[in-house]
């Protein structure tokens, strides 16, 4: 399809209490209009908490399976991040893609934010994934990815990238201008979610959640601290109409990523 309707959540989260995340997000989630893909925060069922060993959840773990019967209901899309223990006894940050036939793809956050510990409690990933989703190749992406654009170059393999955070407020204009890079940079549609509200440390979030065009035009955004949802709709005929008559990506550098 062309056209590809997207909701992003914008919410507080309750520290390390997945049952109360997931009755709040639940209720939140029915008040939405009909969309094709719901974009919720990083670690949405705990906030970001290096408290690894307590609350990830196994794969499948009950937030995944709420995942998998929300996209099911709502004939949707539904991708947010959860600490998880793997099979193997790996504890990562896992971004996880939902689709509504209950297909589970996921990318685990390569760039762990060292300066929260976020290194130590949870383990790097390596693989660069791009799910594909009602026409539209998508690149997943967690919070302090945003700060590498290397990673996330554009190798004419995605159409659009989702970066979903728990990104704080004292930092909030570095979040905003380098997700504007990002869709500029590599001719793309960007998804943010951020979350709103203070940590059980004290850290404030103020959201600032955006969808933003391939130019780098903010399509929808909400005020600081608020919380809320951003729809917009992204259409893929006119990036790839863009594309044709701008195709900076030709003279781009050409490098490996090890």
């Amino acid at each position: 399809m062309s056209t590809l309707t997207v909701a992003v959540l914008q919410t507080a989260l309750v520290w390390q209490d997945c049952p109360a995340n997931i009755q709040q997000l639940t209720a939140q989630l029915a008040t939405l209009k009909p969309v094709d893909l719901i974009v919720l925060p990083e670690m949405f069922a705990s906030g970001f908490s290096m408290d690894s060993t307590q609350i990830a959840e196994p794969e499948p773990g009950p937030a995944l399976c709420w995942m998998q019967a929300q996209a099911a209901q709502y004939q949707c899309a539904i991708t947010g991040s959860l600490a998880v223990r793997t099979q193997a006894g790996a504890l990562v940050n896992r971004l996880y893609f939902v689709t509504p036939d209950g297909q589970v793809q996921y990318y685990d956050k390569r760039h762990l934010f060292r300066m929260a510990g976020e290194h130590q409690a949870y383990q790097a990933g390596r693989e660069r994934v791009i799910v594909s989703y009602r026409g539209w190749r998508i690149l997943l992406q967690v919070c302090y990815d945003l700060r590498f654009p290397v990673f996330s170059r554009n190798h004419g393999d995605y159409d659009a990238m989702i970066y979903v955070a728990n990104w704080p407020a004292a930092r909030s204009r570095a979040w905003w201008l380098l997700l504007q890079a990002r869709a500029i940079e590599n001719q793309a549609y960007v998804f943010g979610c951020n979350r709103v509200g203070l940590d059980a440390n004290a850290i404030d979030y103020a959201g600032d959640s955006l969808i933003v065009d391939y130019l780098g035009q903010p399509l929808a955004e909400l005020a600081p601290a608020q919380a809320g949802v951003l729809y917009a709709v992204a259409d893929l005929a006119a990036l790839t109409t863009f594309r044709a008559k701008f195709p900076a990506q030709l003279d781009a550098d050409d490098f490996s990523l090890n």
